[in-house]
C-alpha cells in the first residue's frame, strides 16, 4: 500500500507539537516525582520514621505508574479508532487539570486522612493522562515524518522528557531557595499551579496540527480495527511482550537517576537538596543535547544495532556513576550521573521510533502505548521503591544499587536482541515503509 506523504509545514509542526505536548506532560509528572522525594512524605504521610514516610510518598508516585496502562489502553483504543489528535487533546487537558488540583490540595495537618486520598486520586488521573499521551505524541510526529525519517521525528516526542525535567528541576530549584517554612507551607505548590499556563500553550499548539496522514488514509479506507488491543494480543502478542521488556532501561533509568538519586544523596550522603537539584539540572541539559544526536546517529547505524550498543553501555554505567557521586564534589557528581544518563537517554531517544515500526497503523497506538505503559508501571513505578529498600537493607552501600541498574539495562538488551532476531530477514509491514 502506498501511503500518502505529509506536505508543507505539517511534519515540522507535528514534531514541535509532540515536543511541546510531551514536555508539558512530563513536567507535570516530574514535579510530582520531585515533590514526592522532597515534601510529600512529611506533608501527607507524617510520622516519626523518615524511611516509612518516604516509602509511603514513593508509593503514591508508583500509583501513577500503575494507572498508566489503563490510559494506554483507553486512549490507544480511541487513537486507533477516532484519531491521534483528538486523543492527545484530551490527555493534555486531563494532565493539566490534575496537576493544578495537586497544587490546591490541603495537607494532612489541615484535612487529615482525606488529604492523601485526594493526592492518590489526582495521581491516578495523572497516570491515565500520561499513559495515553506518549503513544499518540510519538505517532503524530513519526507518522507525519518524511520517508525514512520516522525514528528521528519520533524522537522529538522523547525530547519532551528531558525538557520537562529541566523545567521541573528549575521550578523546584527556585522554590527550594525560599525559607524552609515558606517552602513547606506554600512554596512547593507553585510549580504545580504554573501548569495552568503551560496547559494553555500546549492546547494552542496542538490545535494547529492536522491528523496523522497514515491514520487519515486508513480511516478513509474504513480499515480501522474494531477492538485494537484485542487484535494486538491475537496477532502480535510476542512482539508486544518483547517491546514491554525493551523499554525497561529507558523508563527505569530516568527515575533511578533522578527521583531515587535525590532521596539517596540527601538521606545517605547528607547532601543539601539544592546541590543535588543543581547537579541534576546540569545533567538534564546534557541529556537534552544528547538525545537528538543519538536519534541522528541511529539512522546511520541502524536502530537495533544502536539500541543494543546503548544498552550494553548502560549496563556498565552505574559503577562510575556511584563512585563519582560518592565524592560529594559537584562537578564529579555531574560527570558520573551524566555518564549513566547519556547512555540511558540515547536509548530512550531511539526506542520510540523503533517499536512503532514493529506494528501496523491500525493497532499501532494501542500496541506501543500498552508496551510502554506496562513497562512504566513495573520498571518505572517500582524502581524508586526497590532502590529505597535496597539502600535501607544495605545501609546506604552503593554496589547493590549499581547491580540493580545493570540488571534493568540487561533486560532491555535481551529484548532488543530478540526483536531484531525476529525481524531479521522479514519484509516490513506494508504500512511501515516510513520507518
Amino acid at each position: 500500500m502506498q501511503l500518502s506523504q505529509p506536505s508543507g509545514r505539517q511534519p515540522a509542526r507535528a514534531a514541535t507539537a509532540a515536543f511541546v505536548g510531551t514536555m508539558i506532560e512530563w513536567y507535570d509528572f516530574y514535579i510530582y516525582a520531585t515533590a514526592a522525594a522532597l515534601v510529600f512524605g512529611p506533608l501527607f504521610f507524617p510520622g516519626g520514621d523518615p524511611f516509612l514516610s518516604t516509602l509511603a510518598s514513593f508509593g503514591t508516585f508508583a500509583v501513577g505508574f500503575f494507572a498508566r496502562p489503563l490510559g494506554g489502553v483507553v486512549f490507544g483504543h480511541w487513537g486507533d479508532r477516532i484519531g491521534r489528535k483528538k486523543a492527545l487533546m484530551i490527555t493534555l487537558t486531563m494532565m493539566g487539570l490534575a496537576t493544578i488540583g495537586i497544587g490546591l490540595l490541603p495537607t494532612y495537618a489541615t484535612a487529615g486522612a482525606i488529604a492523601p486520598v485526594l493526592l492518590v486520586v489526582l495521581r491516578v488521573v495523572q497516570g491515565i493522562a500520561v499513559g495515553g499521551e506518549w503513544g499518540g505524541a510519538v505517532l503524530m510526529a513519526g507518522e507525519h515524518a518524511p520517508q525514512g525519517r520516522r525514528t528521528f521525528f519520533a524522537s522529538f516526542a522523547q525530547l519532551g522528557s528531558p525538557a520537562g525535567l529541566i523545567l521541573s528541576l528549575l521550578a523546584f530549584r527556585l522554590v527550594t531557595s525560599m525559607e524552609k517554612d515558606a517552602f513547606m507551607d506554600w512554596g512547593w505548590r507553585l510549580p504545580f499551579l504554573a501548569s495552568a499556563v503551560l496547559l494553555l500553550v500546549g492546547v494552542a499548539i496542538r490545535l494547529g496540527v492536522n491528523e496523522s496522514p497514515e491514520f487519515a488514509q486508513m480511516q478513509a479506507q474504513r480499515k480501522t480495527a474494531k477492538l485494537p488491543i484485542a487484535e494486538v494480543w491475537r496477532t502480535a502478542r510476542v512482539p508486544l511482550l518483547l517491546c514491554i521488556g525493551a523499554n525497561t532501561i529507558g523508563i527505569a533509568g530516568v527515575y533511578f537517576t533522578n527521583t531515587f538519586m535525590i532521596a539517596y544523596t540527601t538521606q545517605y550522603l547528607s547532601l543539601p537538596k539544592t546541590l543535588i537539584l543543581d547537579c541534576l539540572f546540569a545533567v538534564a541539559i546534557i541529556q537534552f543535547l544528547a538525545q537528538p544526536l543519538a536519534a541522528w546517529l541511529s539512522e546511520k547505524l541502524g536502530g537495533a544495532r544502536f539500541l543494543k550498543l546503548m544498552a550494553l553501555l548502560a549496563m556498565a554505567s552505574p559503577y562510575p556513576m556511584f563512585l563519582l557521586v560518592q565524592t560529594r564534589h559537584a562537578p564529579l557528581m555531574v560527570l558520573g550521573i551524566a555518564l549513566a544518563v547519556v547512555c540511558m537517554a540515547s536509548f530512550y531517544s531511539v526506542i520510540a521510533g523503533f517499536v512503532s515500526g514493529v506494528f501496523e497503523t491500525r493497532v499501532r497506538y494501542s500496541a506501543i502505548s500498552l508496551s510502554y505503559q506496562v513497562c512504566g508501571a513495573v520498571a518505572g513505578g517500582l524502581t524508586p521503591l526497590v532502590g529505597t529498600v535496597l539502600a535501607q537493607r544495605f545501609h546506604g552501600q552503593w554496589w547493590p544499587l549499581a547491580v540493580f541498574y545493570t540488571l534493568l539495562a540487561g533486560v532491555s538488551l535481551l529484548c532488543i536482541a530478540a526483536i531484531d532476531a525476529r525481524q531479521c530477514g522479514r519484509a516490513p509491514a506494508a504500512d511501515a515503509v516510513n520507518a
